[in-house]
């Protein structure tokens, strides 16, 4: 596992707003994470990209445009403790260049709250609360050096959640109460904290909701995950006078 060098930074023949930056994004290898990240290399970033699978991470990779910083591949599973730290660690090592950083990583299971096992409810809140306060925690002194930017992709369960689903929903409001907890604690250092509320987007996680509660899954009445990656790109670009705090994006077409 390699890690972005100003060579590369410098080297890189594509052009856009994100130029010389370097930005990790976790949840890399699907969804909207891998929107963000082709979204942020395509407009120059270098990425490291952060997923549980080595090929899924491959995957995302060769769907970089041409001409892209190569980007580094961290298939870790960030619930584990020790993952983060060496996550952490290998950066600080590699140089300790980071302006982004992209939380996209999650786990989403439904379930009353009458049926579901609190084991279940305690892996959601390592996977989508601890490992995102962890990993933060161990890179914010970098975030802090660049006077960088930090993006939590909540969920629209994040603002009110929905009967089987509050399990979830508890872990998206606890990560919105850490989101603006931290941007009144970092503002003043220049940082910029963004947090983004995605109503139901089309991403294999999501069809297979859908499969699991017997709904028809229509993909093109949801939304896309390029079109989140597209409205944090831009609210990422804003110039450093202004920071959006809360974005909340949602299918034109309501099918829900």
């Amino acid at each position: 596992m390699t890690s972005p060098d100003d060579k590369t930074l410098a080297a890189s023949a594509v052009g856009g707003r994100f130029r010389g930056q370097v930005a990790l994004v976790t949840g890399a290898g699907s969804g909207i994470g891998r929107a963000v990240a082709t979204a942020l290399a395509a407009e120059g970033a270098a990425v490291h990209l952060v997923g549980r699978t080595r090929g899924k991470l491959e995957a995302t990779a060769q769907e970089l445009a041409p001409g892209a910083p190569t980007p580094a591949l961290w298939p870790k599973d960030l619930s584990v403790d020790a993952n983060v730290e060496d996550l952490a660690r290998a950066l600080r090592d590699g140089g300790g260049r980071l302006d982004l950083l992209v939380l996209a990583a999650g786990e989403l299971v439904q379930g009353t709250v009458a049926e579901m096992p609190v084991e279940v409810f305690d892996r959601l809140w390592a996977s989508n609360v601890r490992s995102v306060y962890l990993l933060v925690q161990k890179l914010l002194p970098l975030i802090t050096a660049r006077q960088g930017q930090i993006v939590f992709i909540n969920s629209s369960a994040g603002l009110g959640a929905r009967p089987g689903g509050g399990q979830y929903g508890a872990t998206k409001h606890a990560l919105k109460a850490l989101a603006d907890a931290l941007r009144a604690e970092v503002n003043a250092q220049g940082v910029r904290v963004l947090s983004v509320y995605p109503g139901r987007t089309a991403t294999p996680r999501m069809e297979r909701l859908y499969g699991d509660t017997g709904q028809s899954y229509r993909p093109e009445l949801l939304l896309q995950a390029s079109d989140v990656a597209a409205t944090i790109a831009g609210a990422l670009a804003l110039p450093r006078t202004a920071e959006v705090t809360d974005l909340s994006v949602r299918p034109l077409a309501k099918s829900y």
